[in-house]
């Protein structure tokens, strides 16, 4: 039986690196056509020369996730190359750590900007393409377990978080009717360099610790437990084209929409 990635176009923001490149490295291993969008377009190409030494066809376009505009450039230049898209995956997102009244109104609109509304502008720019073309599809958003737990400390982070969890449910039964899964991500402590990119991106200085770790938090799961996770999610749903709805909670648990724990992943 082929496997059902093969020949599929999978889109991924944020898709330089993290758990972005995860899904990216993942997807291509089971032969699907890959496009990395990205703001660190260094990154996106090395990671685009590592994914076509392997035989991956790869397109990679500068995608500011905040701009609606620039998310339907996204879109317009994956129809163009490919022809069509299955896999959207929103992905991109950063992260503010403090409590919650030191936090600016700044801070509040760059989280806001990146972590939600980056979701529904790739929903925007993808969802109606995707009915319209009539092969079905997926879209997978990234959340957080911070989307289903308040945390302190992380009050804009889960603001922005619960956002996109409560986006992506009415979205599935929204989309259900067309054949398009959808599904939200919420993983745990992942070891990517969300903490230095979000550093970056309000200008301040990464302090070596936090840009280079000499190794990940205790418990942290990497990109490719990540990657092989989200496989193992969308598998059945290719395969079959029937919509369904999982949780994947670091990685491990797969829980329903009414967060029961039906049983551990294969990993």
């Amino acid at each position: 039986m082929s496997d059902p990635f093969r020949g599929r176009v999978a889109v991924i923001t944020g898709g330089a690196g993290g758990i972005g490149f995860a899904m990216a490295e993942a997807f291509a291993a089971r032969g699907a056509k890959i496009a990395l969008a990205d703001l660190d377009e260094a990154a996106m190409d090395a990671r685009a020369k590592l994914l076509r030494e392997r035989g991956t066809e790869v397109l990679c376009v500068r995608t500011d996730v905040t701009q609606r505009a620039s998310v339907d450039g996204l879109a317009e230049r994956v129809f163009q190359h490919f022809g069509a898209a299955h896999l959207v995956c929103n992905n991109a997102g950063i992260a503010i750590a403090g409590p919650l009244l030191q936090m600016t109104p700044d801070d509040w609109r760059l989280t806001m900007d990146i972590d939600f509304w980056g979701v529904v502008h790739g929903v925007e720019a993808f969802a109606p393409r995707l009915i319209e073309q009539k092969q079905g599809g997926h879209v997978l958003n990234t959340a957080s377990m911070a989307g289903l737990v308040g945390m302190s400390w992380l009050g804009v982070y889960c603001a922005a978080k619960f956002a996109v969890v409560g986006f992506t449910e009415s979205l599935r039964r929204e989309l259900e009717a067309h054949e398009i899964g959808v599904s939200v991500l919420c993983p745990m402590i992942v070891a990517t360099d969300i903490t230095a990119n979000s550093m970056r991106m309000r200008g301040l200085e990464v302090p070596k610790a936090v840009a280079a770790p000499e190794q990940p938090p205790a418990g942290a799961l990497v990109g490719g437990v990540i990657g092989s996770a989200i496989v193992l999610l969308l598998r059945e749903y290719l395969s079959t084209l029937v919509p369904w709805w999982q949780y994947v909670l670091g990685g491990v648990y797969v829980l329903t929409s009414l967060y029961l724990p039906t049983g551990l992943m294969g990993i």
